[in-house]
């Protein structure tokens, strides 16, 4: 299942029309932009670095994206993805909750895991958390949230419990965290344990490692959740004790 998810994850470029030198320029602005905002921040780099990365003018910024926030701008957009498309890969009614978790680590993770540009365009969504421009908001409720409520709606089905329940919220909060986990600190992960992300079969290990311990964790909250004594937490008022 992971592997079929991988599939529809990535888009091979075969089959596309050759870009026109404008087309290549304006590509090459967005990775060069990519990778230095996300090591120097907007704030410190400068139009000229962006072009001389770009083998361009200064010019093409402006003739392509008006000026150095429409630069900023376009990468976020660039290479978002529908929240729905992703969350379509996890929350299907007919899925086992084995199947709901491996879309969704698969579509998470392994665009990161085998793609360097993509790498640089998670350490600059981290960047802009840490020296907000604006946009992190607007991604924060575009993307984040809904990926978030759909996977509280899944293991909820799941399990048996209310849709909005703070016990969901944890659960999916304490799922999601193994994932970030990989998303912040994966070059720590490399550089102590490469082994563990060195071949497409080590990462498929991880990836399905992961879902097992989503399910052990689902399976102490099942029971939890069933016990006969079982207190509901959910009902805790907010900022209590």
């Amino acid at each position: 299942m992971i592997e079929k998810n991988i599939s529809h994850t990535l888009h091979a470029d075969d089959g596309r029309k050759p870009r026109s030198d404008g087309e290549q320029s304006r590509e090459r602005l967005l990775h060069s932009a990519i990778r230095l905002f996300a090591e120097q921040g907007y704030a410190n780099t400068s139009t000229r670095e962006l072009a001389q990365a770009a083998g361009t003018n200064v010019a093409a910024i402006s003739y392509y994206f008006g000026d150095k926030a429409g630069l900023y701008r376009a990468v976020f957009a660039q290479y978002a993805v529908d929240p729905q498309v992703k969350i379509a890969r996890y929350d299907q009614p007919h899925f086992t909750l084995r199947q709901s978790l491996e879309g969704y680590y698969a579509q998470l993770l392994v665009p990161m895991l085998q793609s360097g540009l993509v790498r640089d365009c998670l350490r600059l969504w981290f960047r802009e958390v840490l020296e907000p421009t604006g946009l992190w908001a607007r991604e924060l409720e575009r993307n984040i949230r809904p990926e978030h409520e759909a996977l509280t709606r899944v293991l909820a089905r799941h399990l048996g419990a209310p849709d909005d329940s703070d016990d969901m919220h944890r659960l999916a909060f304490a799922v999601a965290a193994m994932a970030l986990q990989q998303m912040v600190a994966g070059d720590m992960l490399r550089a102590l344990q490469p082994q563990l992300l060195a071949t497409p079969q080590a990462t498929q290990v991880w990836l399905a490692r992961m879902v097992d311990y989503a399910l052990a964790m689902a399976e102490v909250e099942r029971q939890r959740l069933h016990a006969p004594s079982a207190v509901n937490t959910s009902d805790t008022p907010k900022g209590s004790a």
